[in-house]
């Protein structure tokens, strides 16, 4: 019998994941970057997805402090979020991403 283990699941990081990184991984490392829960640039690249848990559940918590709207955000706070999320969707739609393909995604 084989002993090995597996190794976790891990995420490519942001600049590898599909869509450009348009996904609710991608849009939780974003919002993460937003709330400075991690360093504006942190990829995840690697990291296990039990970590990216981990920080989907202090996102949520941040997003449930400010009722999960980006208007009602502080001023810093939605400006880095329109900054943040814009230059995604910018870069996206370099690279040929299509809003009206995915609009049940983001």
């Amino acid at each position: 019998m084989n002993d090995e283990r597996r190794a976790p699941p891990t995420y490519p990081g942001l600049e590898a994941d599909e869509r450009d990184g348009l996904t609710e991984l991608g849009r939780i490392i974003r919002d993460a970057w937003v709330f400075g829960i991690l360093p504006e640039g942190e990829t995840c690249a690697g990291w296990p997805l039990r970590r990216l848990r981990d920080v989907a559940e202090q996102v949520a918590r941040a997003w449930e402090r400010h009722g999960l709207i980006p208007s009602a955000l502080p001023p810093e706070l939605r400006e880095r979020h329109a900054r943040i999320h814009g230059e995604a969707f910018a870069r996206a739609k370099a690279a040929g991403w299509e809003p009206s393909l995915d609009d049940e995604e983001v």
